[in-house]
């Protein structure tokens, strides 16, 4: 499976819904994607079926620069806060 992207914007945020697989191939096209949206970006994970290191490190790292991630399932969440752990 691949990964979509999907953009909704208004006054205030702007939301990417990532649908399917995120792997290390995917982040040049999240970055292009990311890069206009500024401080108010929420990265919507619901949807979101499997990722691999270098996409939970880039999660990790787009919080940290003020990224919301939402509704990510609770093994990410948890891949997520031992990254956090490793890298501190």
């Amino acid at each position: 499976m691949t990964l979509r992207i999907e953009r909704a914007s208004d006054n205030h945020r702007t939301l990417l819904r990532l649908i399917g697989r995120v792997g290390s191939e995917h982040l040049g096209e999240l970055r292009v994607q990311i890069a206009p949206c500024g401080p108010n970006l929420v990265i919507d994970l619901e949807e979101v079926n499997l990722v691999d290191v270098e996409a939970v490190r880039f999660l990790v790292a787009c919080e940290k620069d003020g990224a919301v991630i939402s509704n990510a399932s609770p093994y990410i969440r948890e891949w997520m806060s031992r990254e956090r752990g490793i890298r501190s």
